[in-house]
């Protein structure tokens, strides 16, 4: 089995995205980092969420910056939507932009 990232991969987050689930969905972008140096993460089955998702978003953006890696996410459920507006964030901010975009943003 080759050990070599794949060029890029997809991920859809699951429906609970908030703090009892965080673990979880950590673990699997985690996977998704290993498999690809470029990873597109899709947001649209996302049911429940809290601050503690969009830290974790946020989080993977930068850390794949630092890396020099590339992660998109695409696609929003209203949950997210309504989530990243009340931390006060757009969703255009974070959907759509690859992290080496996400500088921009500050």
């Amino acid at each position: 089995m080759d050990s070599q990232p794949q060029p890029s991969h997809s991920m859809r987050l699951p429906e609970d995205c908030s703090i009892g689930a965080i673990r979880n969905v950590y673990d699997a972008i985690c996977d998704a980092m290993l498999r690809s140096d470029s990873v597109e993460i899709d947001c649209s089955g996302v049911g429940k969420a809290d601050v503690t998702s969009i830290q974790l978003l946020v989080s993977t953006i930068k850390t794949a910056q630092q890396q020099g890696r590339q992660v998109n996410l695409t696609e929003t459920s209203r949950a997210l939507a309504q989530t990243l507006q009340r931390a006060g964030l757009s969703s255009d901010n974070l959907l759509n932009h690859p992290s080496s975009e996400m500088d921009r943003t500050k």
